[in-house]
């Protein structure tokens, strides 16, 4: 068995699911704040931005990660100096940070304490389509 096109089809799973959430989240955050004060509706959004948090885009995000330090590993960690990697890397850890800060809000708006609204989320959606374009670009054309 091949062990590298393994881990890289778990890591592209991994990323891919991890996307998903980045992108979905930040727009339930928009419907949650246009209908923040209506309690019921408000208590759904709770629970879907826990699951979605909890149990998708945390797992993914550490298996993308785990499963990228291993592919890093099997091409040599040599692969670490070249540009590409260093602005792909940048990336992920900027989509990382983009990542706990939408945990913070997801806090906020469990305490009833959501400090923004309907289009700040809209905008903060954009990006980690942003930061996904950019990462596909790197990855794909490896600027010295």
């Amino acid at each position: 068995m091949n062990y590298y096109l393994l881990f890289k089809s778990i890591h592209l799973i991994s990323v891919i699911s991890w996307m998903a959430g980045l992108l979905y989240l930040p727009r339930i955050f928009v419907y949650h704040a246009e209908n923040n004060n209506e309690i019921r509706t408000s208590e759904i959004f709770k629970i879907m931005e826990k699951k979605l948090y909890f149990y998708i885009m945390t797992p993914a995000m550490f298996l993308s990660w785990i499963f990228g330090v291993i592919l890093i590993y099997y091409v040599g960690f040599e692969a670490l100096g070249q540009t590409w990697m260093i602005l792909k890397l940048t990336f992920v850890i900027i989509l990382t940070l983009f990542h706990f800060y939408l945990g913070k809000i997801l806090a906020r708006f469990k305490l009833n304490q959501n400090i923004h609204n309907h289009k700040f989320y809209r905008i903060i959606n954009e990006i980690p389509t942003i930061l996904l374009i950019l990462i596909i670009f790197v990855v794909i054309f490896k600027p010295l």
